[in-house]
């Protein structure tokens, strides 16, 4: 058996509690905690009152101030912070708790609740580009901003493409991501945002843009977004206007807000189906090097692969840290201003070497283990998705390393693996 707590709330309609009625603003707080609680607000068909009013629901009488009774059962640790807010809260009624035996408590994990709509979790008012925006103001505006991509919009401020990083990169010839680029010297980035300028929006756009109405399910998105393979979708209304940004990130910080903590229930004997853990969704074939591998083979690795990112691990395969593309910029930069080129250049990081012959030396000198970041947040491969999501929104991370209980390195996971995982886990 465990052990719960019923707490009963016997009120009336007419109590409010800061504007709103008592019941929806208790139904909200236990919500709001995220606990393994249940709560009932039932409406009575008659009652009285100790001031001697009778409230009754029958035809002859007209009826008024209803009798209403609050219900949560919850497990016994978490019922004192209820019973402390009841107490305050219940200006008018009685305030009631009972020990409870219950012999199954058993949920379901979804990571939000099914009937949100895209209109209540989008960015609203977003910014967008038309049709004859240059893209040196788009890759300013990104640059600016904490997202890669934009929707353009017509004269009827109607969506008619979006235009993201990868559309500057392999369509306008934008030499690196935007993320390096913001990170570099002012005389580097001026000459690449010229060479924007001479170009237009609907030129290098993606088209036509896919959108979602703003009505809709986010359940609903979140299955367009993983069959069209975008992070983003301009949320419109029924005359086809934009009225916001639906993203993966509003989808995430979403997930964080409403979805409770699932381990926190597994330890208290809740059965919790449909739980997804980063060990299903974490990818396994990841490039990883070893402390003394030189930096010449990390960035052939990196260029080769078509990646950011690589781990690095000891012969045992325990995680040692990360190179990214950028910790790279930083170890050079310094000495060999020239690494730049290494970043912006078409030439192959291997023809790359030939021309600078220094550079290339040092690139072989230096090793994995002295350029990687060993400061990296990781997630053990038990760790429930939400947990995940967690970690990745907090940090600003957009993939994941998983290592086991000993600390070895496991996997990868990405954003789009946790949307993908997470909504596969709604179905049914």
């Amino acid at each position: 058996m465990q052990q719960y707590k019923k707490i009963e709330v016997f009120t009336s309609e007419e109590v409010r509690w800061e504007g709103r009625p008592l019941y929806a603003a208790i139904v909200q707080f236990v919500h709001d905690m995220k606990i393994a609680a249940r709560c009932l607000v039932t409406r009575g068909i008659e009652g009285s009152y100790e001031s001697g009013e009778v409230a009754t629901g029958r035809l002859e009488v007209l009826s008024y101030n209803m009798p209403i009774r609050i219900t949560i059962i919850v497990p016994a640790v978490e019922s004192e912070r209820i019973l402390l807010k009841a107490k305050e809260m219940v200006t008018d009624g009685i305030v009631a708790v009972q020990d409870l035996s219950v012999i199954s408590h058993k949920t379901r994990g979804f990571l939000m609740p099914r009937h949100t709509r895209v209109r209540d979790i989008m960015t609203p008012t977003p910014k967008k580009v038309n049709l004859d925006t240059s893209l040196d103001e788009v890759a300013r505006l990104l640059l600016s901003s904490t997202f890669t991509g934009l929707p353009v919009v017509d004269e009827g401020d109607r969506p008619v493409g979006v235009i993201s990083q990868g559309d500057l990169i392999y369509k306008a010839g934008m030499p690196m991501r935007l993320g390096l680029l913001a990170e570099s010297d002012r005389e580097k980035v001026s000459p690449v945002l010229e060479a924007l300028a001479a170009r237009k929006a609907k030129e290098v756009m993606t088209q036509p843009a896919v959108t979602i109405e703003q009505d809709k399910l986010v359940t609903d998105a979140v299955d367009l977004m993983l069959k069209k393979k975008v992070k983003r979708l301009p949320a419109v209304d029924a005359d086809g206007k934009i009225v916001g940004i639906l993203s993966r990130v509003d989808v995430f910080h979403t997930i964080l807000r409403e979805c409770p903590d699932w381990q926190a229930f597994q330890k208290q004997k809740i059965a919790v189906d449909h739980l997804r853990f980063v060990s299903d969704l974490m990818r396994r074939d990841t490039c990883t090097v070893f402390p003394d591998t030189p930096v010449e083979e990390v960035i052939r690795l990196i260029d080769c692969n078509d990646i950011q990112r690589v781990c690095v691990v000891d012969r045992e395969g325990n995680f040692l840290g990360l190179i990214s593309d950028r910790d790279l910029l930083a170890a050079f930069s310094d000495r060999h201003p020239g690494i730049w080129n290494y970043f912006v250049s078409k030439i192959p990081f291997t023809e790359r070497g030939r021309q600078q012959a220094q550079l290339r030396e040092d690139l072989r000198a230096k090793t994995a283990g002295e350029v990687m970041n060993p400061n990296i947040v990781t997630a053990q491969e038990n760790v429930p998705i939400n947990e995940a999501i967690r970690l990745m929104l907090e940090r600003g991370i957009k993939r994941l390393p998983v290592v086991d209980s000993q600390g070895k390195f496991k996997g990868m996971v990405s954003r789009d693996a946790l949307l993908r995982a997470g909504f596969a886990s709604n179905s049914g």
